[in-house]
């Protein structure tokens, strides 16, 4: 409370004592501690509540501050990053600048690339186009380059083709053919062509089918043969006029015995009856051994064992079964037997065909009316003597 709002009292004039009788001053006192109690108390609150509005003040100015240094601090990083990015955007100016200049500069090389590219095809549609010509002229020089010489060997492996089928088709002989085809691919290797190189190619495909058609056993074989029938007149015949074996000895046989002693009964023809027989069963082994080196030669596989069989038949019915040379020659005629030529004929005239269309192509055969021989495996099957 201020001093207006205190009770007014009277005041004594200065100088005056106080009354004893009246007024006794200890009554007094503690009206004045009340008093002074409160106002200390007053105070006491103002200095709380002036240090606190002093506190909230400087909270305030820190606060206050605090943020102007936060936005001065803010301010000055976002210069900063102004300042980087003025930088970066100068330096990309820069960059795509010199990007666009290179780029000028690529699509000029571009240019100048296509350029050489279109005088380049022209080039190569020119080269095309030379070239051309130039194989048109060398086919030209080609059909006029084969001389005389050319022909004469032409005609020559011509005439050896067809040797060679003449043979192996009338005479069965795959050795003559092969020789034939040999010489024929011989004098078309001596051709300055090399279109005629696939004709090589097939004269030598029946030249090798022509020497496998003949058996590596066949020499073998005809010698063995020969040599059968050499020794034919050494092989000893069955024994004749000779009594079984085993035959019981009684009266009648020795009765026999002893008449056979005194009369003799005997076939007079000329000859002998051993002689002739001996001579008869051989001529007729000989003839059928002779009759397999033929089919042999014709390759007639039918025919080279029908005559085997019979031979060895003979050997067996006319010959002494337990001589050591006969049932040699009969295990000479199964082994033989086993070793049959091969009845498939071998199919030639494709080279001879495949000439004559060359020589036809390059306008250098002898006559149009010249025809590919009948082929040999037809003509064979067609006449019956090939098996």
């Amino acid at each position: 409370m201020s001093p207006a709002d205190q009770p007014n009292e009277p005041a004594a004039p200065e100088g005056a004592r106080p009354d004893p009788v009246t007024g006794d001053p200890s009554p007094k006192r503690p009206a004045r501690a009340a008093v002074a109690r409160p106002e200390r108390a007053r105070g006491g609150s103002l200095l709380a509540w002036a240090l606190l509005l002093a506190l909230l003040a400087l909270v305030i100015a820190s606060f206050v501050g605090w943020r102007q240094w936060q936005q001065q601090t803010g301010v000055s990083a976002a210069a900063r990053g102004m300042a980087d990015l003025r930088t970066r955007v100068s330096s990309l100016e820069t960059t795509l600048t010199g990007v666009s200049d290179q780029r000028s500069s690529f699509d000029q090389r571009l240019n100048d690339a296509a350029a050489v590219n279109r005088s380049l095809r022209e080039e190569l549609l020119g080269q095309a186009e030379r070239t051309r010509n130039l194989e048109d002229a060398v086919a030209k020089l080609a059909e006029k380059s084969l001389s005389a010489h050319d022909t004469i060997l032409l005609d020559e492996t011509d005439s050896l083709l067809r040797m060679g089928n003449q043979r192996y088709l009338l005479f069965h002989d795959p050795r003559a053919a092969a020789a034939a085809y040999a010489l024929a691919d011989q004098t078309l290797a001596a051709v300055n062509d090399g279109a005629f190189s696939g004709v090589r190619l097939s004269i030598e495909a029946e030249h090798d089918a022509l020497l496998k058609s003949r058996p590596a056993s066949q020499d073998s074989a005809l010698q063995q043969l020969q040599a059968l029938r050499d020794h034919l007149a050494s092989l000893p015949l069955k024994p004749l006029d000779k009594g079984a074996a085993g035959q019981p000895e009684g009266a009648w046989s020795r009765i026999g015995h002893a008449l056979a002693g005194v009369v003799t009964v005997q076939r007079d023809n000329g000859a002998p009856l051993a002689v002739a027989d001996a001579r008869f069963a051989r001529e007729l082994t000989a003839l059928d051994l002779a009759q397999a080196q033929a089919a042999l030669l014709a390759y007639d596989s039918k025919g080279y064992a029908a005559a085997l069989q019979r031979a060895s038949a003979s050997l067996a019915s006319q010959f002494d079964g337990s001589a050591e040379a006969v049932r040699q020659a009969r295990g000479v005629l199964e082994q033989l037997g086993r070793q049959l030529p091969p009845s498939a004929p071998v199919e030639l005239g494709a080279a001879l065909t495949e000439l004559r269309n060359l020589r036809a192509v390059h306008a250098l055969t002898p006559s149009p009316d010249a025809t590919p021989p009948a082929h040999a495996g037809s003509v064979a099957r067609k006449g019956g003597a090939r098996p």
